[in-house]
């Protein structure tokens, strides 16, 4: 046995996991870099490198006190090991933070697997866990360094020790412990938890005692752990998660980044997240049994109240979607006929879209960087070169895919906390008018970047000042076949 359960299971699903990260090379969302690797980088080389200022980027979340580096600091560790070993290559920083998320999921595979077991027999386990493996959404996201990753790791395994009718492994420090440590990296991880909390609340004899020794304890350690931590690197005493509920729950200030109709979770988010697994979800629901009504409250529930914030993203409601794989592997196991059949259909439609998600669609924004590294590594006269970024911001990832200090610009966005009411932000003001903004920015040849990235939208746009200044192009990339508003199909280097 490892890890409980048998060990070719155990290897098999790591495995798998492994090769499911190196089968992601595209990216999704800025988060995965800006909130995690990015700080990590911050937090580990700019106070190694003295000499040069320039050689960390921390968005306006961090200035804000909005975030916390609980999380970073997992990477920042791993980094600053690399260092120590002398082992810290660009792949390296970029593929072992990866890995470890990985590895992670890995596990939380493992955990459902278990518990299903527990709950009913290992025929409906072995479904469960198919279901889990082949979604095309966990294969897209179990290997990215997202908090929203990490949340649905914890959740999972939290749910392993969260006293169901049936479960054999039922901890309520361990489960407690684990939504709190959620709770510190990522404040929106309580909301599934509500429903669960509360049951258990209701059922439990001893209420007086699971609060005063358990729940209080665990929640006052982590939370005192978290304050220690940002104390340390923010320099002040900071409550992030009051911040973090307060922008985006109490000011509904997330609108900033995009706004949403009410039913968009019900109508294409929760939908498309499924995928074609939906039709068994939906069937598995009439058949599952009462007990497990509560995991079925704690979906609706956590799609209702994402549904209430405007600023609505589809890897918000990723932490319930392993158990929606619940009450699928109830419908596949229910399944008389048609079961090869079913089968196929399930397992090749999830992974030609796991395989084109994670392999062609938006690729060029780290291909392109891969090419920075190459001109940083192999060009002699690197020292005197510089990058701007002019594509939509956070595009790109920064210095943790480059790991060396060159002078590196993006456009900025930081959303208006002054309550201006006709506020733009750098990138607004830039695509108004871009060969106007250029004209006006780079007015004198020297302060000109040796490098311009765009996309391939923005070319006609401004080739006047492409061929004024002598620009060239030197590399095209591809990104993505369906480009919309200022994201193009490829990204020029010049």
């Amino acid at each position: 046995d490892l890890l409980g359960e048998n060990t070719y299971l155990v290897l098999f699903t790591v495995a798998l996991r492994i090769c499911n990260c190196f089968l992601v090379q595209t990216s999704f969302v800025p988060d995965e870099y800006w909130q995690s690797l990015e700080v990590a980088h911050h937090m580990c080389y700019l106070t190694l490198v003295l000499n040069i200022t320039n050689y960390g980027y921390l968005t306006w979340e961090w200035t804000e006190r909005l975030r916390g580096y609980t999380y970073p600091l997992i990477f920042a560790s791993i980094y600053k090991i690399l260092h120590l070993l002398g082992k810290d290559s660009v792949q390296l920083l970029i593929w072992i933070p990866r890995l470890a998320q990985a590895l992670l999921s890995a596990i939380a595979d493992i955990k459902l697997y278990s518990l299903m077991k527990q709950l009913e027999n290992q025929q409906m386990a072995r479904w469960v866990f198919f279901c889990q493996l082949c979604s095309w959404f966990t294969w897209y996201c179990c290997t990215r360094t997202l908090t929203n990753t990490m949340e649905t790791v914890l959740t999972i395994i939290a749910l392993f020790y969260y006293p169901l009718e049936g479960s054999k492994s039922m901890n309520s420090v361990k489960y407690s412990s684990l939504v709190a440590l959620a709770f510190i990296i990522r404040p929106t991880a309580i909301i599934p938890w509500i429903p669960l909390v509360f049951r258990h609340f209701w059922q439990e004899q001893r209420k007086v005692h699971l609060i005063l020794y358990q729940f209080l304890p665990i929640g006052f350690v982590t939370l005192s752990l978290s304050l220690i931590i940002d104390r340390i690197f923010f320099g002040q005493w900071t409550l992030v998660q009051y911040n973090f509920l307060k922008f985006n729950v109490l000011q509904n200030l997330g609108t900033f980044y995009g706004s949403h109709p009410w039913h968009w979770y019900f109508s294409q988010g929760f939908p498309v997240v499924l995928g074609t697994h939906l039709p068994f979800f939906i069937h598995g629901c009439f058949l599952a049994p009462k007990r497990h009504r509560i995991l079925l409250v704690t979906i609706l529930w956590t799609l209702l109240v994402y549904s209430m914030l405007s600023h609505k993203e589809f890897r918000f409601i990723y932490p319930v979607l392993p158990f929606c794989m619940v009450f699928c592997g109830y419908s596949l196991n229910h399944l008389k006929t048609w079961k090869t059949p079913v089968l196929s259909f399930l397992f090749l439609s999830n992974m030609l879209l796991a395989l084109y998600t994670g392999l062609v669609h938006q690729r060029g924004t780290l291909d392109v960087m891969t090419h920075i590294q190459e001109l940083c590594y192999n060009n002699p006269n690197t020292s005197s070169d510089s990058v701007f970024i002019m594509m939509p911001c956070h595009s790109t990832p920064y210095y943790s895919h480059v790991h060396y200090p060159l002078p590196m610009r993006f456009l900025q966005c930081p959303p208006d906390l002054t309550g201006k009411s006709q506020y733009l932000d750098e990138a607004d003001t830039f695509y108004l008018n871009p060969l106007n903004w250029l004209y006006k920015e780079f007015h004198n040849d020297s302060t000109l970047p040796t490098h311009l990235i765009i996309f391939s939208i923005l070319e006609e746009e401004i080739s006047a000042f492409l061929i004024s200044s002598s620009y060239e192009r030197t590399a095209v990339f591809f990104h993505t076949h369906l480009p919309e508003g200022r994201t193009g199909s490829h990204i020029y280097v010049y």
